[in-house]
Parts: structure tokens; C-alpha cells; sequence
């Protein structure tokens, strides 16, 4: 009787051990994609981090270079005092005014008015020894301070300013802008990095106050310096029929109706209303990062500080704008 009774429990034991295998191996079945999910975003983190930490470094580096690099002083031209008596002055012939006539339909290309031998800046020269693909340099305060690479508009996505493979990539000139002539339009593009990077912070923009407090952009390249004063910050949609959308294409050309009908374009799409005067003819610089929207791009917009201009005055403009 016992022996027959120790013949009916065996299978009973496997069957049991058999169940718990089976239960183990469900309960490992239903955590494995979630373990691998946590494993992938644990080093994808440390991916992350470890660019920052190569974006951070690379720009420092770069910015020692740039910085310390000794400064071009301006060539001063003086008029020796002459010992001779200054000749007699002679009556001008009244001549009649010639009337004006409206602007050419077309923008002019323009030289460098200060640099028509597009002589390069030592700062540029030493940075150039780092990359020849650096053509300008960024600042905006705090929140930016980058060199400003061109060469096509795909490597720089996915590479630092040292060439270097970088998530967070590096902020550069559309591939299309010459810069051997005096650019009318100048369009840098660069990353929305949730750390701040690249131009992770054009968001701030968007909050009056801060707009307020520094509403200029230092942009200076090879051949010029420049301050620009911001008029414009928004969201634009890159599609034809979407809301606020910007032909870029049309941004760049030298027919005045058009160029001139992106700018009221990108003014329109702003969240401010500012009285920022803005003419065709005027140079703009565009800071475009792309949104949550596939198909939109936050945009930061200036124009050049014209000669003469007053940054203090133009501060107390912007100080009037208001929020839509």
C-alpha cells in the first residue's frame, strides 16, 4: 500500500515542479521588456550625459581660444598739420535737385563696408586652426555662447563643433548663405536640448520679462562684428497652409516683395507686438530650433543695429511691446 502510494505522489511532485517552472518563467517573460526598457534608458542617460559633458567641454575649450586670442586694434589714419595756408574756398555751382526715383525691385549684392578685402579677424584666424568650418560666433548672454559652424546642413546635427559625434550637435549657418558678400539674411539652426544646449534656452524669449531685460544678440563672423536687437519671437510652421508659416526661401531672396512679405510674415507669427522699426534693407538674423510639432520651428528674430543707433533707445522701445 505504500509503495503504491509513493508511485501515485511522484507525478504529483513533477506536476507541481513543473507548474512553478512555469510560473517563473511568465513572471520573467512579463518583467523582461521592462527591464530592457529601464536598461536602454539608463544608458541612453549616461549617453546623454556624456555628451553634455563633451559639449560643454568642447565649447569651453573654444571659447578660450576665441577670447583670448588677441583683439585687431582699428587702424587710425591722421592728417599730418600742414604748414601751408588752406586753399581759398571757390563758389559751388547751384545744381537742381535730381528727382528720386522708387527702389530698385531688387536688393543689390552688398560688400563689407568696413572689410572690402574681407580681411579675417585674429580672433577667427586662431579659431580657424581649430576647424575650418567656423564661420561666426553666437552670444546671447548666459544662455549662449557658441561658435557657428557652415558646412552642409546635416553633419552638424549629429556632431559637436570639433567634429566630434554629439547628440547634441552644434549650432551652424544654412549651407545655402554666402558669406562672401555681405549677407542680407543670415539663419542659424541649432538643437532644442531640454538641458539648455545649443538653443534649448530661445524658449525664455517667449516670457516678456526676460525678452526685456536683453533684447540683443552679438553675432560676429569672419568678416564683421554685429549687435542685433530682437523684434520678433514666435513659432512658424515650415508647411505651405499651415498657421504662421515662413517661406525661408523667400527670407533670402533680393526681390524686395518677398523678402518683405517673410518678414511681416515672421512679425505676424510673434507673440509680441513690438515697435521695433524693421526695414527691407535691413539685415536679419534668424535663430530657428525645431518644437514639439514635427513640422514647426521656434524662431528668435533680429535685425542689425543700424549705424548711429542708440542700444539704450532701442532697449526702451522693446521695453513697449506687449504680449498678443
Amino acid at each position: 500500500m505504500q509503495k503504491w502510494q509513493l508511485r501515485q505522489n511522484r507525478p504529483r511532485r513533477h506536476r507541481k515542479k513543473s507548474r512553478f517552472q512555469h510560473f517563473c518563467w511568465g513572471r520573467l517573460l512579463a518583467v523582461l521588456p521592462g527591464a530592457v526598457l529601464l536598461l536602454f534608458g539608463v544608458i541612453s542617460l549616461i549617453g546623454y550625459g556624456r555628451d553634455w559633458i563633451g559639449t560643454r567641454n568642447t565649447s569651453k575649450e573654444l571659447q578660450t581660444v576665441y577670447y583670448d586670442a588677441p583683439t585687431d586694434e582699428p587702424t587710425l589714419t591722421t592728417e599730418a598739420p600742414s604748414s601751408t595756408p588752406a586753399p581759398k574756398e571757390t563758389a559751388v555751382p547751384t545744381v537742381s535737385p535730381v528727382p528720386t526715383s522708387s527702389p530698385a525691385p531688387r536688393l543689390e549684392a552688398m560688400a563689407y563696408p568696413n572689410n572690402p578685402k574681407l580681411t579675417i579677424s585674429s580672433r577667427f584666424k586662431a579659431l580657424l586652426r581649430e576647424s575650418k568650418y567656423i564661420m561666426g560666433w553666437v552670444n546671447m548672454g548666459k544662455l549662449v555662447d557658441e561658435p557657428v559652424m557652415q558646412r552642409d546642413d546635416v553633419f552638424y546635427l549629429t556632431h559637436d563643433a570639433a567634429g566630434k559625434e554629439n547628440v547634441n550637435g552644434a549650432i551652424f549657418l544654412e549651407a545655402s548663405i554666402g558669406i562672401k558678400t555681405r549677407p542680407y539674411t543670415y539663419i542659424l539652426y541649432g538643437h532644442n536640448m531640454k538641458t539648455g544646449a545649443m538653443f534649448g534656452s530661445l524658449r525664455n524669449y517667449e516670457n516678456r520679462n526676460f525678452y526685456h531685460a536683453d533684447p540683443f544678440i552679438t553675432f560676429d563672423t569672419l568678416y564683421e562684428d554685429g549687435r542685433y536687437v530682437i523684434f520678433a519671437v514666435g513659432s512658424i510652421s515650415t508647411e505651405e497652409y499651415g498657421r504662421h508659416y515662413v517661406d525661408f526661401h523667400n527670407l533670402k531672396s533680393t526681390d524686395r516683395e518677398k523678402r518683405q512679405a517673410s518678414i511681416d510674415a515672421l512679425i505676424s507669427a510673434s507673440v509680441f507686438t513690438c515697435p521695433i522699426d524693421v526695414q527691407v534693407d535691413d539685415q536679419i538674423l534668424l535663430l530657428v530650433t525645431c518644437t514639439e510639432k514635427d513640422q514647426d520651428r521656434r524662431v528668435v528674430v533680429a535685425r542689425r543695429v543700424r549705424d548711429g543707433e542708440d542700444e539704450a533707445t532701442l532697449k526702451k522701445t522693446v521695453e513697449r511691446s506687449r504680449k498678443r
